[in-house]
Order: structure tokens, then sequence, then C-alpha cells
């Protein structure tokens, strides 16, 4: 059963919008990948290691529909959005950045800092049903340079509907940043559609591979005009010429690297990842799918946060209970469920190794 393929938890797990459960294979794998070169002290280690991040690279473009050559690895979605906006040179007249405030708090103040380029902010308001995509015509005006758009929120499960806004982004000449962190391994993304400028996302949530192994992903029709400050010995075309007075930028994505890479979060997320690509994107939708519509079924709709149609929202339902908040989280504790809060309510997230048994006794807690 697929569920054994995925090291168990004493409890019902639905934190996976948070951090997903690690393949049972993960550790032998990382030991094979990672620790063997490094044990067998050979002289050069690094193409070893670098065919384990090449690996890593392949994998996500066949989740994701786009060359392996356009996604770079990156620690961190904040740090992968700092490098993207000095990136560019600021063109005239262009010098907004719009995003919601429904995004996540870590790229917010990553772009706040953007003031020091010479950019300013401007938030579409929470209140704001920013899955209408004439709400972000409004706001993406003739002085916006880079628009932050996230697939799926963090706090309501909410999807937007990205092929629609980034058609506006294009049309205005606006950078597009997409961040399908929330999304990204229960959610199918084919990057063709939507035609981004640049998307950010992570291996720590339902893909299952752990912390660490972030990545960025450049339009080859951008990736030219890039210019990134923060880079390193792996952002040059040929990381092993070792000439200090001649760089020259990778010809693709990984001029966005830098310095000398993280290896291991790669090796490890390679693992959740060749078993997730293996059962299949759309089976685990699907799965996701039948386990939340359980759930949102039973319920009146005015303790259901998240939208209702599936196309509207990602894999997590957000509950709020109001006044009996507090005894609901009481009884999903004793039960031994493991979720969490935010000010907006309760958040389950349900994945491919999770069941309909478990949530009737979520069900249980909640009815």
């Amino acid at each position: 059963m697929l569920e054994q393929q995925f090291v168990p938890h004493d409890g019902i797990y639905l934190l996976n919008h948070s951090v997903g459960r690690p393949p049972v294979s993960a550790r032998e794998q990382v030991r094979e990948r990672f620790f063997e070169p490094w044990e067998q002290g050979a002289a050069e280690v690094w193409p070893a290691w670098i065919e384990q991040i090449e690996q890593f690279r392949l994998l996500l473009g066949k989740f994701l529909n786009s060359d392996a050559g356009s996604f770079c690895p990156q620690t961190n979605l904040s740090s992968a959005l700092t490098k993207i906006i000095y990136c560019l040179p600021q063109r005239a007249g262009k010098a907004t950045i719009v995003l919601s405030e429904q995004d996540f708090p870590s790229m917010g103040f990553v772009l706040q800092q953007a003031s020091r380029a010479g950019y300013n902010i401007r938030m579409i308001p929470g209140n704001l049903d920013t899955s209408n995509a004439e709400i972000w015509r409004q706001y993406l005006s003739d002085d916006v340079g880079f628009a932050l758009i996230t697939q799926v929120y963090s706090n309501t499960g909410q999807q937007l509907p990205i092929a629609e806004i980034t058609a506006i982004t294009r049309e205005r000449e606006i950078v597009s940043i997409v961040d399908i962190c929330q999304a990204v391994g229960v959610v199918p993304i084919d990057l063709q559609n939507w035609q981004a400028d640049f998307v950010l996302g992570s291996c720590v949530k339902w893909l299952c591979g752990g912390p660490g192994a972030g990545y960025l992903w450049v339009n080859p029709d951008i990736v030219a005009e890039c210019e990134p400050i923060d880079v390193g010995w792996f952002s040059h075309s040929d990381p092993f010429e070792f000439d200090i007075t001649n760089f020259r930028y990778a010809d693709g994505a990984l001029r966005f690297w830098g310095g000398t890479p993280s290896v291991l979060p790669y090796a490890l997320a390679a693992s959740s990842l060749e078993l997730l690509y293996g059962i299949g994107i759309e089976h685990i939708r699907r799965h996701n799918l039948e386990l939340t519509n359980r759930v949102l079924e039973a319920l009146p709709s005015d303790v259901i946060v998240t939208p209702r149609e599936a196309s509207a929202r990602g894999g997590t339902l957000v509950l709020n209970f109001g006044n009996a908040q507090a005894a609901i989280e009481a009884k999903l504790r004793r039960a031994q469920v493991r979720f969490d809060t935010r000010s907006t309510g309760i958040r389950l997230s349900p994945h491919i190794y999770n069941n309909r048994e478990q949530m009737d006794k979520v069900l249980a807690c909640i009815c």
C-alpha cells in the first residue's frame, strides 16, 4: 500500500502544509547518494554530488513540465526572491512591487527591503478576493515593475487562477513571480501554461523532501537579461575553471546558484520526488480531494474558510468553529490528530498516506 512507503506516524498526521512525511527509503538513498561518495574519499567527490542535484532538477522538470535547465537550487524562497529583485535593472516609471496581504510573511519581509533599491510596495488588502483576476487588473497599473503571486495561500487554502493573472502581467510588461510552495506536490502544475517569469518552490511540504531543498525556475525568455549580484563559483559558466579574473554568468538558471552549494538536502529531496512522481500527481490530487470532500460535505458553510470548489483550493482545509474552537482543538489533540492553527482557523492537510478511516475519526471530533 502507498502509505507503507512513507515513515508512519503514531497519530493522524495532517500537517502536510508544514512538513510532509519522509519516504521510508530516504535514509538508505541518502546514505548511498551523499555519504558513500564522501566516505570513499575520492579526490573528486563533487561530480558524484552534482549528479544528485542534476537528478533533482530533472525530476522537478518532470513534475512541472519544464526543461531541467530552467531550475536552480536555492536554500529557501526568501533567498531566491531577494536574488530576483536585484537581478534586473529598474525600469523607468516601474518602481512599484505588488503583493497581497495574504502572502506568506517572509515574502513580504524580503520585498520591504527592496526600498533600498528604490522600489515601493503596494499590497492588495486581505479582504479583497484575489482569486478574481479583475482585482489584480486594478492593482497592476502602469507603474508596477514586479508582481508576487501566491498560487495557494497558507492561511486559507485558497487557490488563485495563475494563468489569468500572468496573462495580465505579460500584457502590462510586469515581471511575474509565482510562489508555488503550498501547491506543488498536491496540485498539478504546468509551467508552460502560465508563462510566468519566475517561479519559487520548496520540497519541505507536500513534496516530502525536507527543508533546504528550495528552487527557482526562470523563464528561458528572460534568463539572459538576469544578472544576479549574489553570485559564487557555481554561478559561473565553468565553475571549475578557477580563474579569479574572469567571471562569466552561467547560460541558464544556474547563474542564480551562488557559492558552494548544499548537497544533502537535494539528495534527500530527489528521493521523495522519485517516489511521488511514480505515484503520480493526478492520483495524489484525486485522493486529497476525496478526503477533503468528506469533511466539507459534513460541515455547515459557516465554519468553512477554504473554498468548496476543487479548482479554487489547494490541499489544505481551514476551518473556524468560532466559540467552539478551543473545545474542537482539544478533541483533535486527544484523538492524536496532528494539526495546527492560524488566525483564520484550524488547518488540516491530508496527503496520499492518509485514508478515509483517519478522516472519519477527524469528523467524529469536529461534528
